[in-house]
């Protein structure tokens, strides 16, 4: 049977390992294989999150600045830095938000809205949903191209870690999961709180240094402010999950990460 919450060991070196083996395996499709399932081990895989966020980031607005120097204009770089945390998710996170959108927009009780996310097919409040958010992601992008090279990696790197961040904080104990069963399950409670909230200001410092490093003051700015607006859209969408369907499911989880990861985008890409 599942450890409790409260029944949670303390954090040790021996779960970092394979914390970051859960993290890999259950938020990537990359070769690793996870070799705990236990609590502990999710507790620490889903503190490392926000590192497969700048990883999938990373790879992301790599592509995006490899398709400049070759040639392609903003609007082409952005399409692929989009397309690659789609595919290293196997559009996981995509079909996550989809079905939270169609759970949230059908209007039913909770067990019928649960019932509708299992659904393999996408309703029509999935698909509106998934052509604004991609293309409110590649238009940022492309704004971001279009300054540098460096706006662009920038913006994919903050946005990638961001929407992992939100996954961690959906972990956090407090947050029940709507199933007994699935990936919500399986992570839901088992972050502490205070090293949810640790992470987030230590996640909000590295992007200000980040942005301040490539791109000034202002840049530092609005690196911090695209991490602290994309908590907070992405907990005001958990907070109603939660109250729609009992608590978080592993379609939520890729919900709050699109969704932060758009906000993000969004801010970077003003001013």
């Amino acid at each position: 049977m599942p450890e409790t919450p409260s029944a949670l060991p303390p954090p040790s070196p021996s779960s970092s390992l394979p914390g970051l083996r859960f993290a890999f395996g259950t938020l990537t499709v990359l070769p690793v294989r996870v070799t705990r399932w236990d609590r502990p081990a999710a507790r620490a895989g889903m503190l490392c999150a926000p590192l497969v966020g700048v990883v999938a980031g990373g790879a992301a607005g790599l592509l995006g600045a490899v398709l400049l120097l070759l040639g392609a204009g903003p609007l082409l770089a952005a399409v692929g830095a989009a397309a690659v945390p789609a595919l290293l998710t196997r559009g996981l996170h995509l079909d996550g938000l989809a079905d939270t959108a169609d759970g949230l927009g059908s209007g039913k009780p909770a067990d019928d809205a649960l019932r509708i996310m299992k659904q393999s097919d996408i309703g029509p409040f999935g698909v509106l949903t998934l052509v604004l958010v991609l293309l409110a992601q590649v238009a940022a992008l492309a704004e971001a191209y279009d300054g540098s090279w460096a706006q662009g990696v920038l913006a994919a790197v903050v946005s990638g870690a961001s929407a992992r961040l939100a996954m961690t904080l959906a972990a956090r104990r407090g947050t029940p999961a709507a199933r007994p069963e699935g990936l919500g399950a399986a992570v839901a409670q088992t972050v502490p709180v205070a090293g949810a909230l640790a992470l987030a200001a230590l996640l909000t410092a590295l992007a200000a240094l980040a942005g301040g490093a490539l791109l000034g003051t202002y840049g530092a700015v609005r690196a911090a402010a695209a991490v602290v607006v994309a908590v907070a859209t992405a907990q005001s969408l958990l907070r109603r999950c939660v109250r729609r369907f009992g608590g978080v499911t592993g379609d939520v989880f890729g919900a709050l990460a699109e969704t932060a990861a758009t906000a993000a985008l969004v801010v970077l890409a003003l001013g």
